[in-house]
């Protein structure tokens, strides 16, 4: 890839840890998804925007995830901050955990903290992503007009497959809702059956995705949702950004396709004016 790509992307999936957790972050997203490609970025705010200059990435949503209520202050308030650092180059997501006690309070205060969306990981924090606790989040979103990304699908678990997400996206017809890696994450073939075409509110993200399955299958899944459903995301530092645009750009769609999912659906889930 080239320092200087002639594309502008954004970049909806990026994850970031305070510098001083970001060593232990990334080892433990590498232990739980059993090796990483070679070569992942760290985890840091200085990582993203190393690696996202090299890919021609000027916009990107950064977040995390607590796997405990008790962190979801601290991510919170981590995510803010790092954003009002950054204006313009950050759009950030916040985290809760449908098993907190404390779960509207900390909606409040998300909400508070001017967070463009919530971010949700049903296999790393241990919930089904239909649950009575996850519904709760959802509605609330729904009710404000956040968005929800969601990581979807995984061979190992059934937190997030494909079924759950039907569940969720037939409770709340409003909720903007991604669904992270093209709506489930190794088992793709179950999601390409059960979610495109079905629901107006589903956004899916490419993510973890070009690197696993074929080409012409991710152009099959780019083409059964449609490209003003597909956003581009990298899933820093999991995958490295200027390895995702590579494939990306290799992939045999058309131009036009292309710089749809590049920025012009994102631009569109967040009100931003591309003219």
């Amino acid at each position: 890839m080239q320092n200087s790509p002639r594309r502008i992307y954004y970049d909806i999936h990026c994850h970031i840890y305070p510098d001083e957790l970001a060593p232990r972050a990334a080892a433990g997203i590498d232990s739980f998804y059993r090796g990483l490609p070679g070569d992942h970025a760290d985890g840091t705010v200085a990582s993203l925007f190393a690696h996202r200059r090299k890919a021609g990435i000027v916009l990107s949503a950064v977040h995390s995830v607590a796997t405990a209520p008790r962190q979801v202050h601290n991510i919170n308030t981590f995510i803010a901050n790092t954003v009002s650092e950054h204006p313009g180059e950050l759009i950030g997501f916040g985290t809760l955990h449908p098993s907190s006690e404390t779960l509207r309070e900390d909606a409040a205060e998300l909400f508070s903290l001017g967070l463009r969306g919530v971010k949700l990981h049903p296999d790393i924090q241990g919930f089904a992503a239909d649950s009575m606790g996850a519904m709760e989040i959802y509605g609330m979103c729904e009710e404000r007009g956040l968005p929800v990304l969601l990581h979807t699908g995984d061979s190992r678990y059934d937190f997030s497959n494909p079924d759950r997400i039907v569940n969720i996206l037939k409770a709340f017809p409003s909720l903007k809702l991604v669904a992270a890696h093209f709506g489930g994450y190794t088992v793709w073939e179950e999601a390409l059956r059960k979610l495109p075409g079905r629901f107006e509110n589903l956004y899916v993200d490419s993510s973890s995705t070009t690197l696993y399955i074929p080409p012409e299958k991710v152009v099959e899944l780019v083409r059964a949702y449609g490209t003003d459903r597909v956003i581009f995301g990298t899933d820093h530092p999991m995958c490295v950004p200027e390895q995702e645009v590579r494939r990306f750009e290799e992939l045999g769609l058309g131009e036009e396709e292309k710089e749809r999912i590049a920025r012009g659906t994102f631009a569109e889930l967040f009100g931003i004016d591309e003219r």
